[in-house]
């Protein structure tokens, strides 16, 4: 089997996959390496993932400046979710397995007649000796990792959403255009989409938490004085991860990125703007599973199949070249371990702990 594993940072976790699952290559979108080295050590846990991968076999490529200026690429991807375009979700989570007693687990219970509501209801009917029995901290209720999904290439079920799943009328441009690439006109980081007609600021978020895989929460800047139900769209500037060297200096009414800094935000609320971030790399991490892994695998199996036919021309193989050719799989999977170091807390209502602040 010809397998490639699609990731959006080599971690620790994502070398433990690799090499489990026997991949050929790991396609990590961010790369792993931002500066030159002398020499790569054990000692630096980055660089050991690097060096278990190399003595296993497995090559690794990061293709993040390319994805990102690419015409339908990372930043084409955001602006079509912006301007209407809504992937369908899938149901399963790569972040964390929902542990007992978390949120999720309760609402499953309770579904099937139990969880903490049946408990008490059961527990007000016994007798009072029966009650003496220890009950179950609700603190342990109160802590779970946030579970995103991811969007797959699949349209989306317009009987399931209450959002129009056609494209608005827009237009849009590059923000930083690359120019001089033959054959990739209009490539270039960032988009200003520009809606012929203002676009409710409520729909565009619900669009955006359809469009990336409908995550628990997501932070939201908007100028002081203003109301979110209030504010009228015109233009949004996009830009996957760390958006500010490319969304600095434009003017639009939204900018739509991965992470912006404490005063980076306060600076364009301050000029009139308001501000969507998604957390840095889950502005990125869909585009793997919605747009690349369809077309890389598409790409990797016309370039096998004429890899096979070359090799099967040859005169005489190695054993080793005679079962390779035999194989005509090739197979392209998004990392079931890969998240963003950041997950959204979800609290719920609970007596307080500790002194509150005076």
């Amino acid at each position: 089997m010809n397998s490639v594993l699609l990731t959006i940072d080599l971690t620790k976790a994502v070398a433990d996959e690799a090499i489990e699952r026997k991949d050929c290559v790991v396609v990590a979108y961010h790369p792993i390496i931002f500066r030159g080295f002398k020499s790569l050590t054990l000692s630096d846990c980055q660089q050991q993932s690097i060096l278990r991968l190399a003595l296993e076999g497995i090559s690794v490529y990061s293709p993040h400046t390319a994805v990102d200026a690419a015409p339908g690429g990372l930043a084409d991807w955001l602006a079509d979710i912006v301007t209407g375009h809504l992937p369908n979700p899938e149901p399963a989570t790569h972040t964390a397995q929902p542990e007992k007693d978390s949120p999720e687990t309760i609402e499953e219970e309770e579904e099937e007649g139990g969880g903490v509501e049946a408990e008490a209801e059961a527990d007000r009917e016994q007798p009072a000796e029966a009650k003496k029995k220890p009950q179950r901290p609700r603190m342990s209720l109160q802590r779970t990792y946030s579970k995103p999904t991811y969007p797959s290439h699949r349209p989306v079920d317009t009987s399931k959403t209450d959002l129009d799943p056609s494209s608005v009328d827009h237009t849009r441009s590059v923000i930083s255009p690359v120019t001089g690439v033959e054959g990739f006109e209009g490539a270039g980081f960032g988009r200003l989409v520009t809606f012929n007609e203002p676009q409710p600021l409520t729909q565009l978020v619900e669009r955006i938490a359809h469009g990336v895989g409908s995550p628990k929460g997501f932070p939201l800047a908007i100028p002081q004085g203003k109301q979110v139900e209030d504010i009228q769209i015109r233009t949004v500037g996009v830009s996957a991860g760390s958006g500010h060297s490319v969304l600095k200096g434009v003017e639009a009414d939204l900018l739509f990125t991965g992470e912006l800094s404490h005063h980076e935000a306060l600076a364009a609320t301050e000029k009139g703007q308001c501000v969507i971030t998604l957390f840095h790399s889950n502005s990125e991490r869909g585009y793997l599973s919605s747009v690349l892994k369809e077309k890389l695998t598409e790409v990797l199996k016309e370039e096998w199949e004429r890899v096979r036919n070359e090799v099967a021309e040859a005169q005489a193989l190695t054993p080793e070249w005679e079962d390779a050719v035999k194989d005509e799989d090739v197979l392209v999977e998004c990392s079931e371990r890969d998240r963003d170091p950041f997950g959204v807390v979800i609290l719920q209502s609970s007596k307080q702990e500790g002194k509150p602040l005076s």
